[in-house]
């Protein structure tokens, strides 16, 4: 089993060691390139939540995801000039707007756009996650990791809010044969 204090202590060692860095590898450039792409695109998805929605609750998580998100476009863009990264093309914001006036088919219910930020959720912590894994340089992970915690603190709070507004999509309950139904 793997020593946490052992790799936190591998990991603050590498930052005083006096050796190079070396340059970013291709899977790292990919990664911080894809996940900008992506969060500049769940940035306008957000928006137009925000702009769909009347539910207090759900436009305020909105609001949290938006900080989030614009938090971290800022310093992946910060980061990447630093590199010598180019930066994809990146999605316009949306003009704010009134729910109220949203055409019927066009407006999602606040279910459809919880579960939407939801799915969100997911893929930001997938791509955090693999990006981890992939990264050779420290300074590289510790971004990664950081970026990942603040998705799972988010959709932690987001999880218990569509919970109890009856949000949740529960796949069926699985019962094992020979096991009673309960």
């Amino acid at each position: 089993m793997p020593d946490v204090t052992e790799a936190v202590k591998n990991v603050v060692q590498s930052f005083f060691d006096e050796d190079p860095k070396p340059p970013l590898h291709v899977g790292e450039v990919m990664n911080f390139w894809s996940y900008l792409s992506e969060i500049a695109d769940e940035y306008v998805h957000i928006e137009a939540g925000i702009n769909s929605t009347t539910d207090p609750e759900l436009s305020s998580a909105f609001q949290e995801a938006l900080k989030m998100f614009k938090s971290h476009k800022e310093r992946l863009i910060t980061f990447m000039r630093k590199e010598g990264i180019p930066l994809p093309m990146l999605s316009e914001s949306k003009p704010i707007s009134d729910p109220n006036k949203v055409p019927l088919g066009v407006k999602l219910t606040d279910d459809e756009l919880a579960n939407s930020l939801n799915i969100k959720m997911v893929l930001g912590i997938t791509l955090c996650a693999t990006a981890i894994i992939q990264a050779l340089r420290n300074d590289v992970e510790l971004i990664w990791i950081e970026l990942l915690q603040e998705y799972m603190t988010f959709g932690a709070t987001l999880k218990a809010l569509v919970k109890r507004r009856g949000w949740l999509k529960v796949p069926p309950f699985y019962y094992p044969p020979g096991l009673q139904n309960q």
